[in-house]
């Protein structure tokens, strides 16, 4: 691949972009609003001059509401060898393209597995993808050097391929991502009336729960419109575990100890399938997941003392896995939970320990 057409240039769009011209690949940028193809162009995603001829790849990153459309431009105006998208949802924007008559063998839909709560060119980077799921949708009717360049724009970008049928990753994501989406904002939206002492108990799992609660009303409404029958599946198997956990919790609030007992007993099940379902959740690096110890640190909040505490783990010769902080309501301080492999905690602890830092549990 030597040259690509990326139109729309929102987060996705100008991430791809920006990866795809860091590595020599010569990227031509348009979008509905000129402003943000503009500013795509300044932060050095392509350029907004129109290609002088057919470009190798189109990558279509536009909301799903209006992939089809504006693929089946594209493909009519003849602007690319292949072309693909990046919307969230795979099968209708197929099915769309079928009604409209197109010969779909230069096509391949795709999702690249990645994002974040803020949207628009000015949040996107060139890493966006890097060591993420990158899904690709071929049929039978994909013409393979289409599918080479899809594979080609995946690698580019640091992704990693995962061939799936459509329909089945449009239930897939309705599970992953679309119903965690609403299920967070279901819960944030307790908080809008909330008591504001309540508030201010706030932890680390609220700000777990709610983080994506954050992203953009408008765009997760267009999505959700794409793909509502699975999620409303899923929603309806969640639906019915919370009347079952009502009826649970109720029961253990009874006087009736036959009715105390069966809710304690549903109680502690709904609780071990979660640990169960959690159990299967990819861990580092899409590999299976791997039980971390927690060295806890109270740190002051003051420029660097993050830096100083890795420093002091690399100098000890740990790795860590991962991290957490948990900022201490009403003072200047925070625990800082890292994540190391079980035979590497003594080390660590007692390093910290020796270097001043207070460990905690």
């Amino acid at each position: 691949m030597r040259t690509a057409l990326v139109i729309g240039t929102g987060l996705v769009g100008t991430s791809a972009a920006l990866a795809l011209a860091g590595r020599g690949i010569h990227v031509h940028l348009v979008d509905h609003d000129p402003e943000s193809a503009r500013t795509a162009a300044a932060l050095g995603a392509g350029t907004e001059e129109p290609p002088a001829g057919p470009v190798d790849l189109a990558v279509v990153a536009v909301p799903p509401a209006h992939t089809a459309t504006v693929l089946a431009t594209a493909m009519r105006d003849g602007v690319a060898r292949g072309y693909l998208d990046v919307a969230s949802v795979k099968g209708g924007p197929r099915r769309e393209l079928e009604a409209l008559g197109l010969d779909l063998t230069p096509y391949i839909g795709t999702h690249p597995m990645a994002g974040k709560e803020r949207s628009g060119p000015l949040a996107a980077t060139a890493d966006l993808f890097e060591g993420r799921p990158w899904v690709l949708t071929p049929t039978r009717d994909t013409d393979t050097e289409v599918l080479n360049l899809a594979l080609e724009l995946v690698a580019l970008c640091r992704a990693v391929p995962v061939v799936m049928d459509a329909d089945a990753h449009d239930r897939a994501v309705a599970l992953v991502s679309h119903t965690p989406q609403l299920i967070s904002s279901m819960v944030a939206a307790r908080l809008e009336e909330a008591d504001e002492t309540a508030v201010r108990l706030c932890g680390q799992g609220i700000r777990d729960v709610t983080r994506i609660a954050a992203s953009d009303p408008r765009m997760w409404v267009e999505i959700l419109s794409a793909n509502p029958g699975p999620v409303a599946d899923v929603l309806a198997g969640v639906a019915a575990d919370l009347e079952e956990t009502v009826t649970a919790l109720r029961g253990i609030g009874s006087a009736d100890a036959e009715k105390r007992s069966a809710g304690t007993h549903a109680i502690e099940d709904v609780l071990r399938r979660g640990n169960a379902g959690r159990v299967r959740v990819p861990g580092k690096h899409g590999a299976a997941p791997t039980a971390y110890e927690t060295v806890a640190v109270l740190i002051g909040d003051k420029p660097g003392e993050l830096a100083a505490i890795f420093a002091d783990a690399g100098r000890a010769g740990v790795n860590i896995e991962d991290v957490r902080i948990e900022h201490a309501t009403g003072q200047q301080a925070g625990l800082v939970q890292i994540m190391v492999e079980p035979s590497a905690a003594p080390v660590l602890g007692a390093a910290l320990q020796e270097r001043g830092w207070s460990i905690r549990g």
